[in-house]
């Protein structure tokens, strides 16, 4: 499926959407309506090699993302796995672009490789890339409400996190 892409101007400064977007622990903050059970899987959530796993609502289907490539503060290439059994390559990239003083531009891509038959036909479902533009959407005009008021997001933890040698 894909690629499928959304984007929005934001009236703060590029930097500040790219440390946000770049932690996976935010993720739940602008992308919560869109996604359920998400955990981090590492106690680092930023940088090459963070990851998280997490299901797509309306789907029903389980996913993992790492993130691979970090050029900040412009882009971040996330991969992963999808579908049922998780065979499926999922791929997302976010491109944040300058857009004035103070302003920046955020566009999420996301698009998938199915090569199993079964994941094929699921993909192939009527109005399947319209559902996740449009959630796509949603999810970048919260994260815009959020950046532009300033709000804390409620970033997720990972379970015994604060108990690292060291951390206290």
């Amino acid at each position: 499926m894909g690629p499928v892409s959304a984007s929005i101007p934001i009236d703060v400064p590029r930097e500040r959407a790219f440390e946000f977007v770049g932690d996976l622990a935010n993720r739940p903050a602008f992308m919560g309506r869109f996604l359920s059970g998400f955990h981090l899987q590492r106690l680092d959530s930023t940088g090459t090699g963070a990851a998280a796993r997490f299901r797509i609502r309306e789907r029903r289907m389980w996913m993992e993302t790492v993130i691979v490539e970090v050029e900040a503060p412009y882009r971040i290439i996330e991969r992963g796995k999808g579908s049922r059994l998780g065979r499926m390559p999922v791929h997302t990239a976010w491109e944040l672009t300058e857009a004035g003083p103070g302003a920046c531009e955020v566009k999420v891509v996301y698009w998938t490789e199915p090569s199993h038959p079964l994941d094929r036909l699921a993909e192939l479902q009527p109005g399947i890339e319209r559902w996740h533009r449009r959630a796509l959407a949603g999810c970048l005009a919260q994260l815009r409400e959020l950046l532009e008021a300033g709000v804390a997001s409620g970033r997720v933890g990972v379970a015994g996190g604060d108990r690292v040698p060291g951390a206290g």
